[in-house]
C-alpha cells in the first residue's frame, strides 16, 4: 500500500496500463478485449445501462475525481491556495496554459471543422507531474513545487468545469436538485462524525453517496462530477481520512483501468498525412500550447504583481512546469471521449494524440526538471 501512495509508482503504472492497452487493441489479443469493454451491464431501459467501458468512467473514475476534489477543498481552506495572495501567480499561469494550448488546436483543427475536441488539451495530469518531480526533481526549491502544485489543482478545476457545463446533455434539473440536496446531508452527517453512533452515520453517509452518484447520472450531467459533489461537500478531516484510504484503490486500480480501457485504440495504418488535424492539433497543443501558455503567463504575471526579484520563479522554473503542464493524460483522456463520443473514428485519433502528445512533455519535463533540480542543488551546495 505504501508504494501506491507514492508519487512514482502509479505514474508508472499508469503509463504501463496505457501502453498494455494500446497493445491489446493492436495484437490478436483486439477481439477479446473490445467484447469485454462493450459488454453491457444495469438495466435495460434506464440511465444505469452502460458497457462495461463506460462503467469505468461513469462510476470508478468518481472514486478518483473524490480524492481530487477534497485535496482541492484542503488547498482552498488549509493549503497553498488559502488567500488570494497566494493563488493569483498560478492562476495567471493556470490562464495562459488553458487559452494558449486551445488557440493551437483551433488553428490547426478548426479550419477542418474539427473544432470541437478544443477542450482535450486543457488538462494536466496531477499525478504524473507530481510522479515526474518525484523522479526528476530532488533538489528543487519549495517554491517551485508550491508554484507547481496549485498549478496542476487549478488545471484540474478548470477540467472539472469543462465536463460539468460543456458534456452535459438533455439535463434533468429535478435530479441534479435531488443530487445537491443529497449531497448537502452527506456534508451535514459528515460534521457529525464521532461518538457512539459513528458507525451507523458512515453505513449513512454511504448510502447518501450512492444517491448522489445515481442522481448525477440519471441527471445527464457527468457522473464523475458527483465525485466533486461529495469531495467538496465533505467535512475536512473525515474527507482527508477518506482520502487516504481511498487512495491506494484510485491509485493502483481506478486510474490504470480507466488508461487501459481510454487506450484501447487501433492505431491506423496511414502515414502522418492520413492523421486527422484531430490528432495533429492536440499533439501540438500539449506539449507546445502549455508550454508557451504557462511560461509567458508565469513571466507576465510575476512582472505585473510585482512580486519581489528575489522571491521570483527563474524562466527556467516557468519552463519546467510548462512542460509539466502539458502531460494530459486522465482528465484529457476522460474529455478525449466526451468530446467525439459519436465519432469513433475521431475519439480514437483524439486518445492517440493525448497519449503522443503527453509523452512529448513526459521527455521534456524529465529533461528539463532534471537540469533544473542538479542547477538549485549545485546553488546550495
Amino acid at each position: 500500500m505504501t508504494l501506491l501512495r507514492s508519487a512514482r509508482f502509479p505514474a508508472i503504472l499508469l503509463l504501463a496500463a496505457a501502453a498494455c492497452g494500446l497493445l491489446l487493441a493492436n495484437t490478436s489479443a483486439a477481439g477479446g478485449a473490445f467484447f469485454v469493454q462493450g459488454l453491457p451491464l444495469g438495466i435495460p431501459g434506464t440511465p444505469f445501462f452502460h458497457t462495461v467501458g463506460e462503467w469505468i468512467s461513469d462510476a470508478l473514475l468518481v472514486a478518483f475525481f473524490f480524492t481530487v476534489a477534497v485535496e482541492l477543498q484542503f488547498e482552498l481552506t488549509a493549503g497553498q491556495l488559502r488567500s488570494v495572495r497566494r493563488a493569483v501567480l498560478p492562476a495567471i499561469a493556470a490562464a495562459g496554459g488553458v487559452a494558449v494550448p486551445v488557440a493551437a488546436y483551433l488553428i490547426v483543427a478548426a479550419p477542418a471543422g474539427l473544432a470541437a475536441g478544443w477542450p482535450v488539451p486543457t488538462a494536466t495530469d496531477i499525478a504524473f507531474a507530481l510522479g515526474v518531480l518525484a523522479v526528476f526533481g530532488r533538489g528543487l526549491p519549495p517554491a517551485v513545487r508550491v508554484f507547481l502544485l496549485a498549478l496542476a489543482i487549478l488545471d484540474d478545476i478548470i477540467g472539472i468545469v469543462f465536463i460539468a457545463v460543456l458534456f452535459a446533455h438533455d439535463v434533468s434539473i429535478g435530479m441534479l436538485v435531488l443530487g445537491v440536496v443529497l449531497a448537502a446531508a452527506f456534508a451535514m452527517l459528515s460534521r457529525m462524525l464521532g461518538g457512539r453512533w459513528g458507525r451507523a452515520l458512515v453505513a449513512v453517509m454511504f448510502v447518501l453517496a450512492v444517491g448522489v452518484w445515481a442522481a448525477v447520472l440519471a441527471s445527464g450531467v457527468h457522473a464523475t462530477i458527483a465525485g466533486v459533489l461529495l469531495g467538496l461537500a465533505i467535512a475536512q478531516q473525515p474527507g482527508l481520512r477518506v482520502r487516504h484510504v481511498l487512495e491506494p484503490w484510485v491509485n493502483g486500480v481506478v486510474l490504470p483501468l480507466f488508461a487501459l480501457s481510454a487506450a484501447l485504440v487501433t492505431i491506423p495504418m496511414v502515414g502522418a498525412g492520413g492523421l486527422s488535424p484531430v490528432f495533429w492539433g492536440i499533439v501540438v497543443a500539449l506539449p507546445v500550447g502549455k508550454l508557451l501558455g504557462i511560461t509567458g503567463a508565469g513571466w507576465v504575471a510575476q512582472r505585473a504583481l510585482r512580486v519581489p526579484v528575489a522571491a521570483r520563479l527563474g524562466l527556467a522554473d516557468l519552463v519546467a512546469a510548462g512542460c509539466l503542464g502539458g502531460i494530459g493524460f486522465t482528465v484529457s483522456l476522460l474529455l478525449a471521449n466526451l468530446a467525439f463520443a459519436g465519432d469513433a473514428d475521431l475519439r480514437d485519433q483524439a486518445v492517440l494524440g493525448v497519449l503522443c502528445g503527453s509523452m512529448v512533455s513526459l521527455v521534456l519535463a524529465g529533461i528539463v526538471v532534471s537540469w533544473r533540480a542538479h542547477h538549485h542543488r549545485r546553488l546550495a551546495a
